[in-house]
């Protein structure tokens, strides 16, 4: 993963359910911890508050295919009909340049992740409870309420896998705290890999 075993680059991997405040979670622990944050590419349209390659990279559904064709992704799937993929050569540079990076993915991916990269530290994001997490996605105004309710079904689902498949859990029911105990445990795993 690194070139050098003193250098502190980690892989860190951060998942959890639509609306449980992944996006504002990942930019602050990126900003506080000098990590590199990759962008996914993703096919969904692009909300009206959003800016192309600042969240996310979109792309048409064909242009997604291409690249799974020239096999430049570290893993893609599909969610709610929609394509989201982690660009495969900025992750490698990274780590190489010995640099932390933060992947925004979800669990089908982290676990595609972990097959390539064993060492990356999981973290998953939980809401303090569903009926919170159904206010949250009904509060940002990107869904509609159909869509809202596969998403809610889903998060279920990830959730229980995340149990299975995640070494550190985490609940965002005050955003501050979320991101300090995040830090901590981004902090410590740096601090035990270069003991």
């Amino acid at each position: 993963m690194c070139e050098s075993q003193k250098q502190k680059c980690m892989l860190v991997i951060i998942s959890g359910p639509s609306g449980v405040g992944k996006t504002t979670i990942c930019k602050e622990v990126a900003k506080r911890t000098d990590a590199l944050q990759s962008i996914s590419i993703t096919t969904r349209p692009k909300a009206e508050n959003e800016i192309d390659g600042a969240e996310y990279r979109f792309v048409s559904r064909d242009e997604f295919q291409k690249q799974i064709d020239q096999g430049r992704f570290l893993e893609y799937a599909e969610v709610f009909g929609n394509l989201y993929g982690t660009p495969r050569e900025l992750i490698d540079k990274a780590l190489k340049e010995g640099k932390t990076i933060i992947l925004q993915i979800d669990v089908q991916g982290a676990i595609q992740v972990k097959k390539i990269y064993p060492k990356a530290l999981t973290i998953f994001i939980l809401p303090p409870n569903q009926r919170e997490l159904a206010h949250r996605m009904t509060e940002r105004s990107r869904d509609t309420p159909e869509t809202i309710e596969q998403r809610l079904d889903g998060a279920s689902n990830e959730i229980a896998a995340a149990w299975q498949y995640y070494e550190n859990m985490v609940i965002n029911d005050e955003l501050e705290q979320a991101i300090s105990e995040i830090i901590q445990i981004v902090n410590y795993k740096a601090m035990e890999k270069n003991e």
